[in-house]
């Protein structure tokens, strides 16, 4: 991971920093419902785009920041480099507990696109686990986008895997958008057998 040190994030200094998410993708994940006539067949299939979409944090009303006012609980830890005079977050991990079912969610996870593929992310996923060990927890949830395809396969080899989906969290058009809201679940006790 080179030579960058993790350190915790304080809420007094970094509430509000918005996390810039932007990716460019070839690929998605096409996640389809059907209905039978004793249930329902739920399926995610990996397919290309015809041409490579954008997903940046200007097209968003509401972007990702750190300590949404709703995540109370909120601890988040990062790497800060000097811009001049002012410090500026390179990369960031957040979690919050979810109390009532004893699961630890990781609700941010970004890295600066010029740090990527250095082990960062690993590095900042590993102070999740550590921390729902250390609490106790029985899983660790988070949420991707469909069209994410980066992100699932670095969640997948994370030890996570997918949990359920929700078709309509960003829009009421998110099939046909290819940007399904994909839950995805760690369980540590795995890891620890």
């Amino acid at each position: 991971m080179n030579h960058y040190q993790i350190i915790p994030l304080p809420k007094e200094k970094w509430e509000g920093t918005v996390i810039p998410m932007r990716y460019t993708t070839e690929e998605y994940y096409d996640v389809s419902m059907e209905k039978e006539s004793d249930g329902y067949v739920f399926e995610m299939r990996r397919q290309k785009f015809d041409t490579p979409v954008t997903h940046y944090p200007e097209e968003y009303d509401f972007p990702d920041k750190l300590y949404q006012p709703h995540w109370e609980k909120a601890q988040a830890w990062g790497i800060v480099g000097q811009n001049g005079e002012k410090e500026e977050m390179l990369a960031c991990i957040e979690t919050c507990p979810e109390e009532w079912s004893n699961r630890l969610m990781v609700t941010e996870l970004w890295v600066h696109e010029d740090m990527r593929r250095q082990g960062i992310a690993h590095a900042l996923m590993e102070k999740a686990k550590k921390q729902a060990v250390s609490e106790q927890r029985r899983a660790i949830i988070l949420e991707t986008q469909s069209c994410n395809v980066g992100a699932i396969s670095f969640y997948q080899k994370e030890g996570f895997a997918p949990i359920g989906f929700d078709s309509c969290c960003y829009s009421n058009q998110d099939l046909e958008r290819k940007e399904v809201r994909i839950n995805m679940g760690y369980f540590p006790e795995k890891d620890a057998k």
